[in-house]
């Protein structure tokens, strides 16, 4: 096991040393996991295809789970990317520095271990003032998944890397609690339409507003079972942000959803788990168990996005046996949320009138 060097950095008066060395690593193909405005990323040299194995590796991730190209400046995508479309660049003036991810045709110089074996490529260029000073200290574009293990909560805070990737990397940088909380927005651009492959932060009315037309894909709140499938963005294929404990969604008027969850809690507790439950700050008052998360307000769908993967976490930390969860809104952020629950709960819905 390495030793992982941890140093905490003030995204407001940043350590340049701290960076240096941290560019340093990325330089010698080495890995360093560092904040960004969605989640903590685990960087390595993007165009280094070693290096970007060491990623799968750390995070005993897929190999065909292709990677994100973190870049600087607009022009980077020219280095990493052909055929650019003039949407790319609508976008990018639009949504960049920010939580916006493109899929381009890749340019010969990205290793396919980078890109999941496939002829495209993901590009983002975060907005977060560390994320950017990494990238720019290590000379080179980074590849950055997040900073957990592959299938787990994706990690808003240094403690949830460390959990996970303590002694697996070289540096973990600690630039304090993330702003967003789930993932960037991922558009393709390389088919006739624009599609939304994951939905985040950049809702499709945003992109909407900027492109015209712009289509989802149809898997983003459906489970894809073909075992064939070759994902072409990150979060499309496999089970992620998963907790330990058995979550299970339950949909339906929001009295109902209420009654349900108390009958199952009430069952489950019967048997001698442990239950907890996730809900709305409104409703959360309702429920009749032990462990109950108010994840965030109805009205300000930022803050459960904001808080959804630091809750999975704490049900690890609590040994949580069962979990249930209500649903969240299918438009705007709300459809990220409802995303990244469905992913975690491998699809188990149940209908609160069943």
């Amino acid at each position: 096991m390495m030793k992982t060097i941890i140093y905490t950095i003030d995204k407001d008066h940043i350590d340049m040393e701290k960076i240096r060395e941290a560019g340093r690593i990325l330089a010698d193909g080495g890995l360093v996991a560092f904040p960004t405005e969605t989640v903590y990323g685990l960087g390595a040299d993007a165009m280094d295809g070693e290096a970007s194995k060491k990623i799968y590796a750390a995070k005993g991730r897929p190999s065909d789970n292709p990677l994100i190209v973190h870049i600087c400046e607009t022009e980077d995508m020219a280095r990493v990317a052909r055929d650019i479309p003039e949407a790319a660049y609508k976008l990018a003036k639009a949504f960049w520095p920010g939580p916006l991810t493109m899929i381009l045709n890749k340019s010969e110089a990205v290793p396919l271990s980078t890109t999941g074996g496939l002829d495209t490529v993901a590009v983002r260029m975060p907005s977060h003032p560390i994320a950017r000073a990494v990238i720019a200290a290590s000379g080179t574009y980074i590849a950055a998944p997040s900073a957990n293990t592959s299938g787990r909560p994706s990690p808003t805070l240094a403690q949830h890397v460390i959990q996970d990737m303590d002694g697996k990397i070289d540096m973990i940088l600690d630039g304090g609690k993330v702003g967003i909380g789930i993932e960037s927005t991922i558009v393709d651009l390389t088919g006739e339409m624009p599609m939304i492959l994951r939905p985040g932060y950049i809702t499709r009315d945003m992109l909407t507003r900027v492109l015209g037309d712009v289509c989802v894909d149809k898997a983003i709140l459906s489970e894809n079972a073909d075992k064939n499938f070759r994902p072409k963005a990150p979060g499309m294929k496999y089970k992620h942000y998963a907790p330990k404990g058995d979550l299970t969604i339950v949909e339906g008027a929001p009295d109902q959803v209420v009654l349900k969850i108390n009958q199952l809690c009430a069952r489950a507790e019967a048997e001698h788990k442990s239950v907890a439950v996730i809900a709305a700050r409104e409703s959360a008052g309702k429920y009749r168990c032990r462990h109950v998360f108010a994840i965030g307000s109805r009205r300000d769908e930022e803050s459960i996005a904001a808080n959804l993967f630091a809750v999975l976490r704490e049900m690890d930390e609590l040994h949580v046996d069962v979990i249930y969860s209500e649903s969240y809104y299918d438009d705007g952020l709300g459809q990220a949320v409802m995303n990244r629950l469905l992913k975690a709960a491998g699809h188990h819905v149940i209908n609160a009138d069943d």
